[in-house]
């Protein structure tokens, strides 16, 4: 059965006034960084009940959106990463969600998930078939490549010439570091 459908998610990231704008409000940025390979977002969600803090990488060469949450109680996962098309115009970059997701266990396993939300929003008409072709294809290519690194984030990353910069308590999906880490 597939899920109730909804129109892309489309976030707005506006490194000139510090904010993420998203389809439920507008919330203060920590921090802002360009890197060689996109933009880093760091975060606090005040009042969530289940997580605290949020990092994320904007890739838009690879449509993707690297996620590392701090949870209040124990982790879910190591990284949840988006599908995503991802423009920026000055100082606001922009991401639109395809729906489809990638939870990474790192060095254990991957799965896609969302996908009953992705044909939900096609046969609804909020996607092309063209978005539901990258969509599959960047999802299948991203866990093909992350099997092949044994769902090692930063292997499968080195492979293709990338390296993240994460802070605080991210060390290759691994809690416990500090400062600066590098995946």
């Amino acid at each position: 059965m597939l899920a109730d459908a909804h129109p892309v998610k489309v976030e707005r990231h506006d490194t000139a006034t510090n904010c993420h704008h998203t389809n439920t409000g507008r919330r203060a940025v920590r921090t802002y960084r360009e890197t060689p390979v996109g933009l880093f977002v760091a975060r606090d969600f005040v009042g969530h009940p289940r997580i605290r803090h949020w990092q994320a990488h904007l890739l838009p060469a690879l449509n993707l959106v690297v996620c590392h949450y701090s949870f209040h109680g124990h982790r879910e996962h190591d990284f949840y990463i988006d599908v995503a098309q991802i423009s920026r115009e000055g100082a606001v970059w922009t991401v639109r969600d395809l729906y489809l997701d990638i939870v990474l266990h790192d060095g254990l396993g991957a799965e896609i998930a969302d996908t009953d939300e992705l044909l939900a929003a096609w046969e609804a008409g909020f996607l092309t078939s063209e978005d539901l072709q990258q969509a599959i294809e960047v999802a299948h290519q991203t866990v093909s490549g992350l099997a092949r690194a044994r769902y090692s984030l930063s292997h499968w990353l080195k492979g293709q010439a990338l390296r993240l910069e994460w802070h605080g308590e991210v060390q290759a999906g691994l809690p416990g570091g500090t400062g600066t880490m590098v995946s």
